[in-house]
């Protein structure tokens, strides 16, 4: 019996040392552990203090530096530049604000315009062309304006369409033209002395900018064809219609056996830039040099009211100007 409590009080007296000497170990640990945590953040604090204080400091050499250059900035920036650029956006934007009329109306107007000068003679010029446009306006407001009063007249409209159409034929004629897609040439007024000889006949003004087209361009307003690209107009841009015809003719006349020549020009006279339904964006002046052995006709004088309904970004007249050419 002794024996045996002597056994189980050895056991005791060893389990109890053991537990000690565990948390002993395990105490010493967590100092070591916190003194570490504490030496980092120390050493990060004192970094972040010191280190901003060393960078922030400046000679007043290094200032006067920094300090002229952004004087040379400020005075290099171009302010008038930027000025004449912000008149220009507000100018731009304010001719391409939208007319406030139904797709009636405009189509009305179109129409109405281009039956005006489909009875002009072939040989009409600008001057004329400009002159029955600007005359077919003038009647269309007086006409407008004695609907809004309650006289009797007989057109096209009714009373509730004669004061937006009187607002965008006075205030927003251009803007109205630009939208509907109606290019009308740019008058170009040459002088000449008149000292040429009797007899001898003077050349007819041009109906696009630029110098004359050639009669045998057979340049067609308002007119695309179709046909197999021979120089893409994207990247070959000519000043004027007559250059245009021009350079498929010298094509036609430098394509080597095999190649296909010239018998088609497509140009874009229009300074905002001329409608396609591809994904290109085209713009003035793009002279594309086609070739078919059966001229086809895309588009002529007007696109189609179901066309323009499927294609909402096509304007009412095609802005083109096309001529075949014979080889």
């Amino acid at each position: 019996m002794a024996r045996h409590g002597w056994g189980n009080q050895g056991r005791g007296k060893w389990w109890c040392s053991y537990k000690r000497t565990i948390l002993f170990i395990c105490s010493i640990n967590i100092v070591v552990a916190l003194y570490v945590v504490y030496g980092l953040y120390s050493s990060l604090y004192i970094h972040s203090n010191h280190y901003p204080q060393q960078s922030l400091k400046y000679s007043p050499n290094q200032i006067k530096k920094m300090e002229e250059s952004v004087r040379i900035r400020k005075s290099a920036k171009p302010t008038e530049l930027v000025k004449v650029v912000e008149e220009i956006k507000k100018e731009m934007d304010g001719r391409r604000r939208r007319v406030n009329l139904s797709r009636h109306l405009k189509q009305m107007i179109t129409d109405e315009i281009l039956q005006r000068l489909r009875e002009l003679p072939a040989n009409a010029n600008v001057s004329e062309q400009r002159g029955t446009v600007e005359t077919w306006r003038k009647e269309k407001v007086q006409e407008a304006k004695r609907l809004m009063i309650g006289q009797a007249v007989n057109s096209t409209i009714s009373s509730d369409e004669a004061g937006m159409l009187t607002d965008a034929m006075e205030s927003k004629w251009s803007a109205l033209l630009e939208e509907i897609g109606l290019w009308m040439p740019v008058e170009i007024t040459n002088k000449e002395h008149d000292d040429k000889p009797e007899g001898i006949d003077e050349f007819e003004e041009a109906p696009l900018p630029g110098r004359p087209v050639p009669p045998e361009c057979h340049a067609e307003l308002h007119t695309d064809y179709d046909g197999a690209a021979v120089r893409w107009g994207l990247t070959h841009h000519k000043e004027s219609a007559a250059d245009c015809c021009l350079a498929c003719l010298d094509q036609a006349k430098r394509a080597k056996p095999g190649e296909k020549k010239c018998n088609i020009w497509v140009y874009c006279p229009s300074e905002s830039g001329c409608y396609s339904p591809d994904i290109y964006e085209h713009k003035f002046q793009e002279c594309w040099l086609k070739y078919a052995q059966a001229p086809r006709l895309n588009f002529k004088d007007n696109y189609s009211e179901s066309y323009r309904s499927s294609h909402p970004m096509a304007p009412l007249v095609v802005p083109w100007v096309s001529g075949v050419v014979t080889l």
